[in-house]
């Protein structure tokens, strides 16, 4: 008997449906063809324990499937409960009078025959949906996630019994169902670090406000201890909130690395702090079957490196083309997946091996070949890249004692959110751009129009620090977003003024 039982696999952040055709016929044997992974040829044996512990069996005849498109390579051990109910109905232990052409199934079997969680649901379900299945059967602790796609009915399995149960109507699951309350709702719970708990700094937070308006990239320069770190971390509670695009691409990209189990859609940007041992791999992404790597896990987020020079120079310069095109494409020989990385760069380091140059109260203990080497870590392209520089200094004891609270996050996001409103009425009806940092060389001409003031006071910083085409395009885009903060509609002298000062790397005495 010839069954046809549906999946799903995923490449990039997509999902593709898999047709699995079982076939029960006279001989002996288990053949499984359409490219599949070992995981999934061992699928024999856990189905074959899970069968027997719940009192059925694999039927001692030749099975032959066949996983379509055959010429797509099928990985992961999510396809054994699929794989199972096939050769249920094939063999006829059990018997269903539901569509099976309108039912898509994914799953990973126990030897108990309880359902394990499998990744990549969200971007299975937008393709169930899509391609007119009406339900969609799939582990429990994934169900949340699948449940945001609307107009599919999502059944969350704990247990093969339980669809056997379900296919026999002798007991029901219940569809899973994401009130508008889970689904759009901002989250509101408080963020663990505040700007309020920052002492001093007030330079520093305004950098920040800034880069947070525009979705700049920012580097903080400065010795040990003088909060970078801590800065950095709380640039998240002053980030705008997700839109309900936004939240959806995130949580496909976290989908497909098994990280929003019983969560649902994740409504909060990502922050992303990897080691500086991380290889290029893991920042990226790849592997044999490519997974998404850490700036994808930042798309809509921020990506924070800190200690910079400290990274591997062929790990940051793999970072140069996603910075500038937002999206990251992995080749292998036969396919080719796209990951989008739109994040904000947030990048900390020591402005010496010492940590201490140009500190007043510390003797310079780096020599000039050292800074020179320690610098050159760091390529010029990739800090061009980067559009606000500022120097961080340690805070002075009178500053850290004062018993009075720093302006909150809460604040700062307000003036946050007003700018970002700005940018998203003057770029309405541009694709792909939503803020300041994502401005084309045309739309800088556009929207970016200086004054007579203005522009000699940019040709005259461009003469005196040597500035690349690039940093004079960061200037623009950052003195555009301080006048948006302004609510100013031109650019004024003073705002140009403002994003000079923060191109601190460009100076002399910096890199040479």
């Amino acid at each position: 008997m010839l069954v046809k039982i549906f999946g799903s696999a995923v490449f990039g952040i997509e999902a593709q449906t898999i047709t699995i055709e079982v076939n029960i016929d006279q001989g002996i044997g288990y053949h499984l063809v359409g490219l599949p992974d070992n995981a999934i040829k061992e699928s024999s044996y856990r189905i074959a324990a899970a069968l027997k512990n719940i009192n059925y069996q694999l039927p001692g005849k030749k099975i032959t499937i066949n996983m379509a498109p055959a010429d797509l390579r099928k990985e992961g051990a999510a396809y054994d409960l699929p794989l199972a109910v096939g050769i249920l109905i094939a063999s006829s232990q059990i018997k269903t009078n539901l569509d099976l052409n309108k039912v898509l199934i994914m799953g990973e079997l126990s030897l108990d025959g309880s359902v394990q969680p499998i990744k990549g649901t969200l971007p299975m379900a937008i393709k169930a949906k899509e391609d007119g299945f009406e339900s969609i059967f799939i582990p429990k602790e994934n169900e949340k996630e699948a449940a945001i796609v609307a107009g599919l009915n999502v059944y969350g399995v704990s247990h093969l019994n339980e669809i056997i149960n379900h296919f026999q109507e002798k007991v029901f699951l219940q569809p899973t169902i994401l009130s508008e309350e889970e689904l759009f709702a901002e989250e509101h719970d408080a963020f663990l670090f505040d700007f309020s708990e920052v002492k001093g700094q007030e330079s520093i937070k305004r950098a920040m406000e800034i880069a947070a308006a525009g979705g700049h990239n920012i580097i903080l320069i400065g010795p040990p201890g003088s909060g970078k770190t801590m800065l950095a971390k709380r640039l998240p509670s002053i980030l705008p909130p997700m839109t309900i695009d936004e939240s959806l691409e995130t949580t496909k990209i976290h989908s497909i690395v098994g990280k929003v189990k019983n969560v649902g859609l994740i409504k909060r940007r990502p922050f992303r702090s990897p080691h500086h041992t991380a290889s290029s791999v893991s920042l990226v992404g790849g592997g044999s079957y490519p997974q998404p790597g850490e700036i994808s896990l930042a798309h809509n987020g921020v990506l924070f490196l800190d200690e910079l020079p400290e990274f591997k120079r062929e790990v940051l310069e793999v970072m140069r083309q996603p910075l500038e095109d937002r999206e990251v494409t992995i080749s292998r020989a036969k396919f080719t997946v796209s990951y989008p990385s739109s994040f904000m760069l947030v990048a900390s380091m020591n402005p010496s091996p010492s940590g201490y140059f140009n500190d007043p109260n510390s003797p310079m203990t780096s020599s000039p070949q050292e800074m020179q080497r320690y610098l050159s870590k760091i390529s010029g392209p990739l800090l061009d890249r980067i559009d606000i520089h500022i120097e961080v200094n340690p805070v002075p004891f009178e500053k850290l004692s004062e018993k009075s609270t720093s302006e909150k996050s809460e604040d700062i996001r307000n003036r946050v959110v007003a700018a970002r409103k700005i940018q998203s009425e003057r770029f309405r009806d541009v694709k792909g751009v939503h803020y300041n940092a994502q401005m084309t060389t045309k739309l800088l001409r556009e929207f970016c129009d200086l004054d007579a003031d203005s522009l000699q006071l940019l040709k005259t910083a461009m003469d005196r620090l040597n500035l690349s085409a690039r940093a004079y395009d960061r200037i623009l885009k950052v003195s555009r977003t301080i006048a948006d903060l302004d609510f100013s509609e031109n650019i004024k002298p003073q705002h140009i003024a403002e994003a000079i000062q923060y191109r601190s790397l460009d100076r002399d005495g910096w890199l040479g």
